[in-house]
């Protein structure tokens, strides 16, 4: 039709802000911003982060900003290091036919490397900014480019945030982010504390609409830059407190002891996750009588594999044992490398079973702790192969400690009559939001790794580290990679053990679509403000 506008081309791209802190950590970081040359297609001479499209051939977002990153700076992982997720955001510019739809990103340049940029084409030059200033600058609008005030506003938190308010949530970011003893329940709880910590210090304007945006979007940071793999239990969590939130919101007007209102939801949610652990061991103990009965003489043995540092299945084992008539429990633990939590979890469970059964002559526990190569050793004539959950999805299965998959396929192979449990929550669920993204890997600090291979003295692993941290480009390379989670196909599962009792794959989905429906509730409508 004459005259009908041409419709809108739609492009993701990542933008990523450089932060260094001239003196140290403890100073107040600055952002680098780059001046876009004529050679570019869209917004020439602007001020911008380094940006690019993301490709279908890319995995995930961050995957294209360190590509961008590589491509245009010349940093590399050796000299940079990822900070924070921005939560994305789109907005239209007709001027240039596009809907934009950004994906924030910040990273930390490391000490001494600012020699290290080298900008390529795209680029005039670059300098320095006080981020602070860049974000509540709104006289220089046309030097950027569009919405970079947002973009950076959605990374630098801080600057929306008083002091205080913006410390204690990036202090618990910090905190969660290098938290790697802590299950998920822990971390949850934890991350729980923060906000609530957070909530405490915006007191002050706790009856503007602005307040509602900011508790929102520091929920959204503690679910997605805390330990996003961990977070599916952060995310329903802070989702139900967002909920009741609301509620005391939606009056027709705010209540004068609003602020303690809100304190009281966070509060009532803290307590009332002390009593779950109980209610799992007690279902966990009516599932070990239902499917391993004593058929009316008291049951000689019986063996659990695990690989697990939880304390909730630690103590599920040792209550189940009390309550069943069972004489004596094998219980077979695989080391967990690469920071052997099964030798600690292993002690642990002695611990606690001495502390028990100080006094009871009936009662046996045979410890034994294997390697992670010998899954299937230790799967062979086992009962129970007993797992837990850092997260669970309808469409991946369930997420735990690397050596899982290897132990769970061993035991269906070897001894295709022991029963695969899961002791999770219910609010492990993770649904399709995209909020925690089911595709992405943690990958960790590989020196876990070198350590190990250091102090047991193999040979030539100085070789091997000295190739893995080389900057020279080579046509041989060697990577040494420390993911700590894998996942586990739904098919693979007897059963999952909660405090709801025994789930049914239609639990799991209905709580996965609930919590699909709350977060784009409660997260897409966050405001775009510049």
């Amino acid at each position: 039709m004459a005259g009908q506008a041409k419709p809108l081309e739609k492009r993701a791209v990542v933008s990523s802000f450089i932060f260094h802190s001239p003196n140290g950590l403890s100073g107040k970081p600055q952002v680098a911003l780059f001046r876009r040359s004529d050679k570019v297609s869209t917004y020439q001479h602007r001020v911008a982060p380094i940006s690019g499209s993301i490709s279908r051939s890319d995995p995930d977002p961050l995957t294209a900003a360190w590509r961008e990153l590589s491509e245009e700076t010349k940093l590399n992982p050796s000299n940079l290091s990822f900070w924070r997720a921005g939560k994305p955001f789109t907005f239209t510019d007709e001027s240039v036919g596009r809907e934009w739809t950004i994906n924030p990103f910040a990273f930390r340049l490391a000490e001494g490397a600012e020699k290290a940029i080298e900008t390529d084409w795209e680029h005039e030059g670059w300098q320095w900014y006080d981020q602070t200033t860049v974000v509540n600058n709104d006289s220089s609008e046309d030097e950027y480019v569009p919405h970079l005030r947002e973009s950076l506003r959605r990374v630098w938190f801080e600057s929306e945030l008083s002091d205080a308010a913006g410390k204690a949530l990036s202090s618990g970011l910090e905190k969660l982010h290098h938290d790697h003893s802590s299950g998920s329940h822990e971390l949850t709880t934890i991350a729980l504390e923060i906000f609530r910590h957070y909530v405490t210090q915006t007191k002050d304007y706790i009856f503007e609409a602005k307040w509602w945006d900011d508790a929102r979007m520091a929920a959204w940071h503690l679910i997605k830059n805390g330990r996003e793999s961990m977070g599916a239990a952060t995310l329903n969590a802070l989702l139900a407190i967002l909920e009741e939130m609301d509620e005391i919101r939606r009056m027709d007007s705010y209540p004068e002891d609003t602020f303690e209102r809100m304190i009281t939801i966070i509060d009532h949610h803290l307590t009332g996750r002390k009593g779950r652990a109980g209610l799992v061991k007690d279902t966990f103990a009516s599932y070990v009588r239902a499917n391993f009965p004593s058929e009316g003489k008291q049951r000689e043995k019986l063996t659990i594999v695990t690989l697990s540092a939880s304390s909730t299945i630690r103590d599920s084992i040792i209550e189940a044992f009390a309550s069943l008539d069972i004489s004596a429990l094998e219980l077979r633990i695989l080391e967990s490398r690469p920071l052997f939590e099964g030798v600690n979890f292993a002690a642990s469970i002695l611990s606690r079973f001495r502390e028990q059964f100080k006094n009871s002559t009936d009662k046996r526990l045979d410890v034994s702790i294997y390697t992670d190569a010998a899954a299937a050793i230790a799967a062979k004539d086992a009962d129970i192969v007993l797992l837990g959950a850092d997260r669970i999805s309808k469409a991946k299965g369930v997420s735990n400690k690397t050596g899982s998959l290897p132990l769970v396929l061993s035991a269906k192979h070897i001894t295709p009559t022991a029963k695969v449990v899961v002791l999770s929550e219910l609010e492990k669920v993770n649904g399709e939001s995209g909020i925690i993204d089911d595709e992405k890997h943690e990958d960790n600090d590989p020196r876990e790794v070198l350590r190990t291979w250091r102090a047991d003295g193999v040979k030539d692993v100085g070789h091997v580290e000295a190739a893995s941290s080389s900057d020279e480009k080579s046509s041989s390379t060697v990577t040494v990679r420390n993911v700590y989670f894998e996942w586990i196909p739904l098919s693979l599962i007897d059963a999952f053990v909660s405090g709801e009792g025994v789930l049914s794959d239609a639990q799991i989905h209905e709580k996965a679509n609930q919590q699909d429906e709350l977060a784009r509730w409660y997260f897409d409508s966050i405001p775009v403000r510049y």
